[in-house]
């Protein structure tokens, strides 16, 4: 390395060269195959940055070269032993090599995965993604070679999608971790991953996934058009993107699914959609989605079909009580008495005979404090967080109605509802059900059972109207597809439901080939 010392004491002492290599050229430049030049020009874009490291290596009297990385993002012992160990082992042999013999070298190096790089952009990129760099003199082109290593995650089980039957494993921040997940469950070449970076500082790996012949090529042309769309300086998790390539944004339903499980991840890609994984977030993204997948969670398809029917029938109902019952009793305590049998309208009169406030008012304290309790069990740590909000919620409720600002049969109805409202599988539908009860309890405490229906008829035709990368969001009742409800509200046998959805699966609408049963 004497001969780059030398270079490099030159460089120092020479003003005019200073004043060439602080201009420093544009990122998308090549190189110039000068090795002082080339390192000394990284060096300035990196200055500053701590955890930049180098070495400079002689490979022998004719070749000399430099490893770039970031320390934190480099496994050192392997990129000894796979990279500098073979170069000065063979520096005689490599001494015989000519400018244009770089394949040679890349054949002496024992690293799996090595890349060449002709700017100064890719070697940038690549340092930063955890990449190592070998500049060699004489060479207009870098050797990257991956020798990426981090801390990450294990794989867990899932937080938000806990399941009694299936698998247990859960995406991570790794996406590499994650593509290998859903790789093991779809073995085919059919499964493609499409890479891209998102966000000018960021460089967000972000992969689409989908099944060819299965999606639809115009879904996935759409999904590739949105993410390119996006210009932004970072994106740190999935959801920085739901809110970029939603049809309805200001819509309170979400109308992409955010998963962090695997297993769900296939499902969808089998049925002809296209899923987004998204660097450092556990959370997948599915699209196009509907309503009712929504409502249905990834046990449904491992249990027996007659229990998955009857708890996806609960499901609905209790859909319907989260976001109505607090709003039915509002309407038949204020406007509509007669709907009550006459001992049941004593009851609850007498109850609520020393509470100071309308009905409206009362619903609206007990349903604030019970989403504040809510909040805070899920802020504070998980020892106590559930705790302090079970118990909470039990000295409140009694104290309230010792005191006589709120009346037990609405305690009870509270409590349902909160109960009702944790069924569903998807925690954004979840948001959106919660949002919409305070405006049915508005509607119920000013227009009675006539601002019920009101508000339904609202929820209906918007969720009518709505779209999910163009495909209908309350498919397949609006527009009705008969065989598609085989999957909607009940879900019969596997040997049963022989088709794909019509709204994605066009591409290949057969998915159960068995022979034809006798019931």
């Amino acid at each position: 390395m004497r001969i780059l010392k030398r270079i490099l004491k030159f460089a120092a002492n020479n003003k005019t060269y200073n004043r060439v290599e602080i201009q420093v050229s544009n990122e998308n430049d090549g190189l110039s195959g000068i090795l002082v030049d080339d390192f000394t020009k990284i060096k300035q874009l990196f200055e500053g940055a701590g955890d930049f490291a180098y070495r400079e290596l002689e490979i022998n009297s004719v070749h000399s070269a430099v490893i770039l990385y970031l320390s934190g993002l480099v496994n050192v012992e392997r990129m000894e032993s796979h990279v500098i160990k073979p170069l000065l082992s063979n520096g005689e042999e490599l001494q015989k090599l000519s400018k244009q013999s770089i394949d040679q070298i890349t054949a002496v190096l024992s690293s799996a995965q090595i890349a060449q790089g002709e700017t100064f952009q890719d070697v940038i990129d690549e340092i930063l993604s955890g990449g190592t760099i070998l500049l060699l003199n004489g060479f207009k082109k870098a050797l990257i070679i991956s020798e990426q290593s981090w801390e990450e995650r294990s794989v867990d089980e899932p937080v938000s999608e806990a399941v009694v039957i299936g698998p247990r494993e859960g995406f991570t921040e790794n996406i590499g971790t994650n593509i290998s997940m859903i790789r093991r469950r779809i073995k085919t070449t059919k499964l493609k991953f499409e890479y891209m970076k998102i966000g000018t500082l960021s460089k967000t790996e972000v992969v689409i996934a989908y099944l060819e012949d299965i999606a639809q090529p115009s879904i996935i042309e759409e999904v590739r058009s949105r993410l390119k769309r996006i210009d932004i300086d970072a994106i740190e998790d999935s959801g920085y993107i739901v809110e970029f390539i939603e049809d309805h944004p200001f819509s309170l339903f979400p109308q992409v699914l955010q998963t962090e499980r695997p297993d769900r991840v296939v499902g969808n890609l089998l049925e002809g959609k296209v899923g987004i994984i998204v660097e450092n977030s556990p959370f997948a993204l599915i699209v196009p989605i509907t309503f009712f997948e929504m409502m249905s969670s990834p046990e449904d398809y491992y249990g027996r079909f007659i229990m998955t029917s009857f708890i996806r029938m609960i499901r609905y109902l209790f859909l319907l009580v989260a976001l109505l019952f607090p709003a039915i009793y509002i309407a038949v305590t204020t406007f509509h008495h007669e709907l009550l049998p006459t001992n049941l309208i004593f009851s609850v009169a007498a109850s609520r005979e020393k509470v100071p406030f309308p009905a409206v008012v009362e619903a609206l304290l007990m349903e604030i404090t019970f989403e504040a309790l809510r909040e805070a069990g899920l802020r504070l740590p998980k020892p106590i967080g559930s705790t302090v909000s079970i118990v909470g919620a039990l000295v409140i409720g009694q104290a309230a109605v010792e005191a006589g600002i709120v009346s037990a049969p609405l305690v009870i109805v509270v409590a349902t509802t909160g109960i009702a409202s944790f069924m569903f599988p998807s925690y954004p539908l979840t948001g959106a059900i919660r949002l919409l009860r305070f405006f049915m309890i508005f509607l119920a405490g000013t227009l009675g059972f006539y601002g019920i229906l009101l508000g339904v008829f609202f929820v209906m035709v918007h969720l009518v109207q709505l779209r999910s990368f163009g495909v209908p969001y309350f498919a397949p009742v609006a527009p009705f597809h008969y065989n598609n409800l085989k999957d909607i509200f009940i879900r019969v046998p596997w040997w049963k439901m022989n088709e794909r959805p019509h709204e994605t699966g066009k591409g290949n609408m057969k998915r159960v080939r068995t022979r034809n049963r006798k019931y």
